[in-house]
């Protein structure tokens, strides 16, 4: 049975359409604007600062696996940016992007990143950027719409969001780090698949752009609704997801569609997306 609703609740209000959410471990959390806006969310969700701007428009985010930095995707300015978060210093990461969707930190430190692709074409792939700053393609796909990102809880493959799939697919890291076999993970069918997160004990959660719901896949792939919220207000176009809390056990979700980032009573622990191994 799907989550009531009422286990969602708004946790911080006044943002412009974020599309992105991530944890640190100090509690806090980060999130992005479509007029290029970082915003740093107190742990309890009550205060909400603008610390930084790209002037572009920002999809994902992500907290380096040392807590110092932030990597962010910047979809206007078709690049990746660092943002010191003791200095704030803004700094160009990498260029050469279609369009920089997400991202996810290895255990190594290494940055995967999302390239999107042409909307209604199959040319997305998946970039690696490396310790020394260099910029790869770790697979040439073709993807159906690249979009969130998230590494295996062994570390052992990458998860991307195929938004026109739709679905989920997998690729596993070779020892030498390449890419290796790739196969679908689970398809959702009739939804428009944006965002995911793991918890701790290996199942999957997807947020759909549309319908406005999020969807748990299990270790064995049953497909169940999380989930749901008809009247796309409390969940509007959700997007990227992440966990959090005092426990670690409470759900995040960016809502594109509105001004506002979701809080959800998981009661199950979550799976850091940036860790070291």
């Amino acid at each position: 049975m799907p989550l009531p609703l009422s286990r969602a609740s708004i946790f911080a209000d006044g943002l412009d359409h974020p599309e992105c959410i991530a944890a640190h471990p100090d509690g806090t959390f980060f999130a992005g604007g479509e007029a290029g806006q970082i915003y740093r969310i107190s742990a309890d969700g009550k205060q909400i600062d603008e610390i930084a701007n790209t002037g572009g428009f920002i999809l994902g985010v992500a907290v380096a696996p040392d807590g110092k930095w932030l990597a962010i995707c910047d979809l206007r300015k078709k690049c990746v940016w660092s943002l010191c978060l003791t200095s704030l210093k803004l700094e160009q990461l990498a260029r050469g992007f279609s369009v920089p969707n997400h991202l996810a930190f290895a255990g190594d430190g290494s940055l995967f990143v999302t390239d999107s692709g042409a909307f209604r074409k199959v040319n997305g792939r998946i970039m690696q950027i490396d310790n020394d700053c260099k910029l790869n393609v770790w697979h040439p796909g073709p993807f159906n719409f690249a979009n969130g990102i998230a590494i295996g809880p062994k570390n052992d493959a990458v998860y991307v969001v195929c938004t026109w799939l739709p679905g989920v697919e997998r690729i596993a890291i070779n020892k030498d780090g390449s890419a290796g076999k790739r196969s679908v993970y689970v398809k959702i069918p009739k939804a428009l698949p944006d965002g995911l997160a793991f918890d701790a004990r290996g199942n999957l959660y997807v947020t759909c752009y549309t319908p406005a719901r999020v969807y748990k896949v299990t270790p064995q792939k049953k497909v169940s609704i999380l989930i749901d919220d008809w009247e796309a207000h409390m969940l509007a176009n959700p997007t990227n997801i992440a966990f959090g809390g005092k426990n670690f056990d409470q759900l995040f979700a960016a809502n594109l569609g509105r001004w506002h980032i979701t809080k959800i009573d998981m009661k199950t622990k979550g799976l850091p997306l940036a860790r070291r191994s």
